[in-house]
């Protein structure tokens, strides 16, 4: 190919325009309008100002009080450090994409580490953050026993810390209603029982994470309330909380073990913490052909479980999205502002809605 040839192929129109730009302040002494930019260019105005309100927003070019701009002096990027529950885990899996994504959009260097649903793994990794000089951290990790820990790390090193799901000291805290999410669980799972079996739920489960602490147990407290609010007749004794930890084998294993104790009750209703604990108490129902008398709910809407829900007859009858496609953009934002220092409301809520198979199946 002649030498003309490749330096078209490589050569990339828009960065060029915006060279010529970033050339023109350069060569300036003092501030230029958008209208003088357009002039020496020649590029379209509509390019140029995109192309500046880009500049600005990546803190190469400043725009002063007058509309008029210049070359910035190009400070370090901002870093941030994010600690993800477990990368053998979808819906962490989910919410580190999300932030890696924004991040990159945001021109935020991201430093990830995963805690690998490891109380020891997370300490290391806060005093990795620390040693690294992170601008703020972004820390999801289970063990509520270790967060002061972590926190203090954190905070002794000045650095700010937004706590995803588990609440931490000195932290801002991101994540989901936890009681209003179980509510809305709990009130589907007695709808079921209303309309498939008369009303007649014989167990209400709630598949916990123990070491999560509180805030994270009040998904099964709101799921209990919201079965309670539409069943109300149901003794206290027919609640029973067991520790599944979020994790398949154990959710599998509990429910069996559950089922195996009970061959012959109908009406099981489970709330599980998560999907991934959910999709394990399906395994054992199946295993133990009772899915005509056992229903169950989620939450986190991840994959497997959407695919789960849309089959015939499936035990797995819903399960609680936490819109995770947006954490990544609303924690970089909240980060962002942290450092500049804006105040922030200690908690931050994301929206939740529940998904079943007809909302699934239904155009929208």
């Amino acid at each position: 190919m002649p030498k003309s040839g490749l330096k078209r192929l490589y050569h990339i129109p828009i960065l060029s325009k915006a060279l010529d730009i970033l050339e023109s302040l350069q060569a300036e002494n003092e501030p230029l309008a958008l209208e003088a930019l357009y002039q020496k260019t020649k590029i379209s105005k509509t390019s140029v100002y995109r192309i500046l309100k880009t500049f600005v927003h990546r803190g190469y070019v400043a725009q002063t009080e007058n509309g008029l701009y210049r070359l910035a002096t190009r400070p370090r990027k901002i870093r941030f450090g994010f600690g993800g529950q477990s990368e053998d885990l979808p819906f962490s899996q989910a919410v580190t994409e999300s932030l890696r994504a924004a991040a990159a959009s945001s021109g935020v260097d991201l430093m990830i580490l995963d805690n690998h649903y490891d109380a020891a793994t997370a300490i290391r990794n806060a005093e990795q953050f620390v040693a690294s000089r992170v601008d703020l951290v972004i820390e999801f990790q289970i063990e509520q026993q270790v967060a002061p820990i972590v926190a203090d790390k954190i905070a002794d090193a000045g650095i700010p810390l937004i706590a995803v799901e588990i609440p931490h000291p000195h932290a801002i805290f991101f994540g989901v209603n936890n009681y209003r999410a179980g509510f809305v669980a709990g009130e589907y799972l007695a709808a079921h029982a209303q309309q498939r079996w008369g009303g007649k739920a014989l167990w209400v489960i709630g598949l916990d994470i123990e070491e999560a602490g509180p805030l994270v147990q009040s998904r099964i407290t709101g799921a209990f309330e919201g079965v309670r609010s539409m069943l109300p007749d149901l003794p206290i004794e027919a609640f029973v909380r067991m520790d599944g930890r979020g994790l398949r084998e154990r959710g599998y294993k509990l429910t069996a073990d559950f089922l195996r104790r009970h061959p012959k009750d109908k009406g099981l209703l489970i709330a599980a913490t998560t999907d991934t604990s959910a999709l394990g108490a399906l395994q054992a129902v199946r295993e133990a052909k009772r899915e005509k008398h056992v229903a169950i709910v989620g939450q986190d809407c991840i994959p497997e479980a959407l695919e789960e829900m849309v089959k015939n007859n499936s035990p797995l009858i819903g399960s609680v999205s936490h819109e995770v496609n947006t954490y990544g953009a609303r924690l970089i934002h909240l980060g962002l502002a942290m450092v500049k220092g804006d105040r922030i409301p200690p908690y931050n809520y994301v929206n939740h809605k529940l998904v079943t198979a007809k909302s699934l199946l239904t155009p929208a």
